[in-house]
């Protein structure tokens, strides 16, 4: 896996949970100070998300974006492929830098062969699930991943408002982690992540917090946004 800033996984904080900046919601034309700002506040991982007009309706990055971030971040970058044929793509992304890459497991029928592929690429896969899903249809493939993404609003635009019943879901995943002892499996939450929603997230189970408006707004630095999540999700 190229990766010539190093991209090694580091532990949050204290132990407590992770965050993920989204680029998302970033000033694209300052992209690199925006990183650069997010991780000198303590940002865990840089969370890049991926969109092909088809699988959600919007546009977003490819594989020259990820491996310009990956020149200028030493933090972990995220990747989540929003995109239809995942296994056409991910080779692409690992091979520009990315740590860990997530496909949809509404995304095609292979699942299992997408996610050992990206394994075997060098990088740490993940799976998500959009709100409507139901979380049995991750039974057989758990054991497989590092990471499982609870989308809490649907995909495909920043800024919107996180489902009130995505947080039971979110319990019921880390209940069922735990009694099939996969522990070091990331539960991550994207979606309408906020200092009013992160307290019922992470009380829920999750591990990760992705967050993008929260982060990246007019309403106080990236520093102090970043703060405030944290305070928020660790109460």
């Amino acid at each position: 896996m190229s990766s010539p800033m190093g991209g090694s996984e580091m532990p949050a904080a204290g132990g407590v949970v992770k965050i993920a900046p989204s680029i998302l919601n970033a000033d694209f034309a300052h992209l690199a100070d925006e990183v650069a700002a997010a991780e000198a506040a303590g940002a865990d991982w840089i969370h890049v998300d991926v969109m092909d007009g088809h699988f959600v309706p919007n546009l977003t990055l490819g594989p020259p974006a990820v491996k310009a971030l990956r020149r200028v971040t030493r933090l972990p970058l995220d990747v989540h492929l929003m995109i239809e044929a995942p296994e056409r793509f991910a080779p692409a992304f690992v091979d520009a830098g990315a740590d860990r890459v997530t496909v949809h497991q509404e995304a095609g029928p292979n699942l299992h062969r997408v996610v050992q592929g990206i394994r075997e690429l060098g990088a740490r896969p993940g799976v998500s699930l959009n709100p409507a899903t139901p979380l049995e249809l991750l039974d057989e493939i758990l054991p497989y991943v590092d990471l499982v993404l609870i989308m809490t609003v649907n995909p495909g635009f920043g800024g919107q408002h996180y489902i009130p019943t995505s947080t039971a879901k979110i319990a019921r995943l880390a209940r069922t982690l735990r009694e099939r002892g996969l522990t070091h499996v990331e539960l991550e939450v994207d979606g309408g992540i906020s200092p009013a929603t992160a307290p019922e997230a992470t009380a829920a189970g999750a591990t990760v917090l992705v967050a993008g408006a929260a982060i990246f707004n007019d309403h106080g630095s990236i520093a102090e946004n970043l703060a405030a999540l944290r305070r928020a999700a660790t109460r």
